[in-house]
């Protein structure tokens, strides 16, 4: 994408609160996850986490009444604004037209009724690259994550809110009992970055939990020098009974008696790093080539 995934970005502030936004009349629905940040100072934060480096498309999950919204479109960049909220979709319509009427007429802006988990992502924005952003509702905010990880070659960058238990866990590392799937399937393609921590008392209705913001960074390299199906197969068996060693959890790939004595089936899923877990996945694909 034309820069380093070790780029250093500026520190990010612990947040003070600030005068609640306009919530114009959209009101959060408790079925769609919604909980609507009412912090500018917040919403510009996670606005400026994007570098913007090497694209210039973004699509924005859940805008909701906009408060990110309007941080995302003071930059040099063209927007897509998606969500599956109505009264949201007609909201941003009417008010932010009237606020940006080049953006809308250069196209710049689009505003889209639609469901992240189902549009076709490969037919929008004639291929270009493109980050997501976003306050992601806590009620698929992992399906949003494995769906970008389907998308990685286009998407150089991933930001934004969830709750702070999902965000913890994408950038665990190695030797924690939060360390799983999402943390090392992630990981193996991104750089990831725990930025803030965000209180309940600056959304509309305010959660019961916290929420935490992340950024991830696309490493320069995405081939992992093994069957990358393979490796999520792993990844995903040996956390499905995390707490017996690989030897058992793994049966199913059909061992062979030699590499089953290999010390690494000995530990458990989440002693193993990413570069540890594409090691086994490769001694399996080796494995599996030898016994056909």
């Amino acid at each position: 994408m034309g820069y380093s995934s070790k780029k250093k970005h500026k520190k990010y502030e612990k947040y003070s609160v600030k005068k609640p936004a306009d919530q114009s009349g959209v009101k959060a629905k408790k079925h769609l996850g919604q909980h609507f940040l009412t912090d500018e100072s917040i919403a510009k934060q996670i606005a400026d986490t994007l570098t913007l480096q090497g694209y210039e498309h973004v699509i924005e999950i859940g805008p909701g009444t906009g408060v990110l919204t309007k941080h995302l479109l003071q930059k040099d960049l063209k927007l897509v604004a998606m969500d599956v909220d109505t009264e949201s979709i007609v909201y941003l319509n009417h008010s932010f037209p009237l606020e940006h009427p080049k953006l809308i007429k250069e196209n710049n802006f689009i505003v889209l009724e639609a469901d992240f988990l189902s549009v076709d992502l490969n037919s929008m924005i004639d291929g270009e690259p493109f980050a997501i952003i976003g306050n992601f509702p806590y009620n698929i905010s992992t399906q949003i994550v494995f769906k970008l990880l389907e998308h990685k070659e286009r998407v150089p960058e991933f930001s934004g809110m969830f709750q702070k238990e999902v965000a913890k866990r994408i950038c665990e590392k190695e030797g924690s009992k939060t360390y799983g799937i999402l943390s090392v399937l992630v990981q193996a393609f991104y750089e990831a970055e725990y930025l803030f921590t965000v209180h309940p008392q600056v959304f509309n209705p305010p959660p019961k939990i916290q929420s935490g913001v992340i950024r991830l960074t696309r490493k320069d390299q995405l081939d992992l020098g093994c069957d990358e199906r393979l490796f999520f197969r792993v990844v995903k068996q040996a956390f499905q009974q995390r707490r017996k060693t690989l030897r058992n959890s793994l049966k199913v790939f059909q061992l062979s008696d030699n590499l089953k004595e290999d010390t690494i089936f000995d530990a458990r899923p989440e002693q193993l790093s990413v570069a540890q877990f594409i090691s086994l996945t490769k001694k399996i694909e080796s494995n599996d080539l030898s016994t056909h």
